[in-house]
């Protein structure tokens, strides 16, 4: 039995539930008696085990497993007798105070708010697009080449040429040995051998690059540095230290021409340029629009919740930032790093979650209400779009397919992008040109 339904807050609420002790110790003999047919005991047979001795090894659990049930079920009927919409596992307490014979306890849960979306029509949505020109083409062209660079020593004559002067430059590749010392004392991360460093990358703090810079191959330079105060290595953080460099070997870049050969590097089998020009513009395009997506749904987004007044159950924010904490672990856990003894306190997530309880909410209620669900043809076409990047796309199909997981995954996806469509479609939207690379340094939620 329940007790009429006490609101303590906006989403909070408490019942209480009772039931006579009698129903529970008949419940508990019952299951007592079940155990005792296949129970086991030193110097008995299996199902043979006195009762007593049956009770003494199963009875704590037996009975509070029947009070789990007990009151669980309690709770559910009543929460529907109430056409409660409850967030999350109720917090059951028992009752001092109850009447002899009666088992009595609190239950305190909050429930789902009610979810009413504000006038879409009333709405200002920023969005972007960006283009790609030859400029973009040339510039990823330029990118390749370097990723296929390859050195020669510099000042020695080759089949592409000697690179100029025998000094070094920035763009080369130099060879050093280093010793650092702080008042005379070498210490400790200042000295290397034969190590390597491509000169204007920034490897190294710009007073290093700055003396190496000029040096012929076998020459020596001892110069003064001076550590940031920030620097990494606290131990010498804002210190000087005093660098003797030795340039060992001197390279200099050699970028691959732009020519049949270097398309075929880039899988274009007849070595046609314009085709891979063409290929490059068609992958700069999937890529740009799948980063204006995400950055017009997170727009979308933020207009949805600067729309929708909600106050959401405590519980389902510290679930989710529970979850997001021990993604965040296997992730860091996943790159190599040592999380074991390293703290992931859920506060630090709870402001994240809080926004992700609060749109799937208000996405539900968005996509019950205008029927937004994800359709098969739209969840088809949204793989195949994936499957255009890979050599076999009927394999990508099959893939996601095959699991009901990650089918869901893009269920989630095209239901997402169904609601964005939607807000757009009622909303007051204001579109700007973006520069193609700030659209690519940006780093816009997906």
């Amino acid at each position: 039995m329940a007790t009429a339904v006490e609101t303590l807050g906006k989403l909070e609420r408490r019942m209480t539930i009772s039931f006579p002790l009698t129903d529970v110790r008949t419940e508990v003999e019952k299951r007592l008696k079940k155990q005792a047919k296949t129970a086991k005991a030193p110097g008995f047979r299996p199902g043979k085990v006195p009762m007593k001795m049956v009770a003494q090894q199963y009875g704590y659990q037996i009975e509070s497993d029947v009070l789990n049930d007990k009151v669980g079920r309690a709770f559910a009927q009543a929460a529907d007798d109430n056409a409660l919409k409850v967030a999350g596992y109720p917090k059951i307490e028992p009752k001092d105070d109850s009447p002899e014979g009666v088992l009595t306890f609190d239950a305190t849960f909050e429930v789902f708010p009610e979810v009413v979306v504000g006038d879409l029509a009333g709405v200002e949505v920023d969005t972007i697009k960006s283009d790609v020109t030859d400029a973009e083409i040339d510039k990823t062209i330029e990118i390749l080449r370097k990723q296929r660079v390859h050195f020669h020593t510099k000042g020695e004559a080759g089949p592409h040429g000697d690179g100029g002067t025998a000094v070094a430059e920035n763009g080369d590749r130099v060879t050093v040995d280093f010793v650092g010392k702080i008042d005379g004392v070498e210490f400790p991360g200042g000295k290397a051998e034969d190590y390597t460093f491509v000169l204007g990358e920034g490897r190294m703090l710009p007073e290093f690059e700055a003396a190496t810079v000029g040096l012929k191959a076998g020459e020596s330079k001892t110069f003064p540095l001076a550590f940031p105060e920030d620097y990494h290595g606290k131990d010498v953080a804002g210190k000087t230290a005093e660098f003797t460099i030795t340039l060992k070997r001197l390279e200099w870049a050699h970028l691959p021409e732009v020519d049949a050969e270097f398309a075929k590097s880039l899988g274009m089998e007849d070595g046609d340029l314009e085709k891979m020009r063409a290929d490059i513009k068609v992958n700069l395009e999937r890529e740009v629009a799948g980063r204006i997506k995400a950055r017009n749904k997170e727009a979308v987004m933020d207009a949805l919740l600067k729309v929708t007044e909600l106050e959401v159950p405590k519980v389902m924010i510290a679930q989710d930032a529970e979850r997001l904490a021990e993604m965040t672990r296997q992730d860091m856990a996943q790159r190599g790093m040592d999380v074991k003894n390293m703290p992931f306190p859920t506060e630090l997530f709870a402001d994240k979650a809080e926004r992700r309880v609060k749109l799937g909410l208000i996405l539900s209620q968005l996509v019950g209400d205008n029927d937004l669900q994800a359709k098969p043809e739209q969840v088809k076409g949204q793989i195949e779009d994936f499957a255009q990047s890979y050599e076999d796309p009927k394999e990508v199909l099959k893939y996601y397919y095959s699991d009901r997981r990650r089918l869901a995954d893009i269920e989630a996806l095209v239901l997402e992008e169904n609601v964005v469509n939607y807000v757009l479609g009622k909303a007051k939207v204001a579109t700007k040109d973006v520069a193609f690379d700030e659209l690519m340094g940006s780093n816009a939620q997906a």
